[in-house]
């Protein structure tokens, strides 16, 4: 049987979040770029948020390095609002691969202390099937209100929040680059998190 595998990043949780990032958890160390959420190189979603704010997918992206910048990640993602956790703090890996299909959920995270952390939080995003049915699940919402680019609308105490369904930044997802920034930046739009449009973290 294969280990278990604790979380390796503690939360991302700057307090004027306005959309929590949710996946399902990072990929084994031997595949990060970085000691930072989405670290394979491989992976688009920092390309997508370059392409969206900047129209250069390779924005974040250290010249000449197969990398990304996390200073400079973490310094937008805090002035704009965005927090990022995964949905899964222990997992075993059933094959050793990052894949969802592969991945027992050995101890699920704790949703409800992540939003209790961002008051001012009005969405959440989760990016894959086992991160879309694990949040689901723990707060009654019908999976099938709930296509792709689409939101539905969950109560948390007296706050009421949206989760949106995005593509999957994963290159096993089969759509570009640009057409996967059209639906987060129609996500980013309805939360006011466009370039001008989100507080500075204080």
């Amino acid at each position: 049987m294969n280990p278990t595998e604790t979380h390796p990043f503690e939360p991302f949780l700057p307090s004027n979040a306005r959309l929590l990032m949710l996946g399902t958890f990072p990929p084994a160390e031997k595949r990060w770029s970085m000691k930072f959420y989405y670290p394979n190189f491989q992976n688009d979603m920092w390309r997508i948020f370059g392409w969206i704010y900047f129209a250069n997918k390779r924005h974040f992206e250290i010249p000449g390095e197969k990398r990304f910048d996390v200073e400079e990640l973490t310094a937008f993602l805090k002035g704009h609002g965005f927090a990022i956790y995964d949905t899964a703090y222990r997992i075993r890996r059933t094959k050793g691969t990052a894949s969802d299909k592969d991945l027992e959920i050995v101890e699920p995270t704790d949703l409800d202390a992540l939003l209790r952390a961002l008051p001012q939080c009005r969405g959440v995003l989760t990016a894959g099937q086992l991160a879309t049915s694990v949040f689901t699940k723990h707060y009654g919402i019908d999976v099938r209100q709930l296509k792709m680019g689409q939101s539905v609308a969950f109560s948390f105490g007296d706050r009421q929040l949206r989760l949106y369904r995005m593509p999957s930044s994963s290159r096993a997802y089969p759509m570009s680059v640009e057409k996967k920034a059209d639906y987060y930046r129609a996500m980013f739009q309805e939360l006011g998190l466009m370039a001008g449009e989100a507080e500075e973290n204080p």
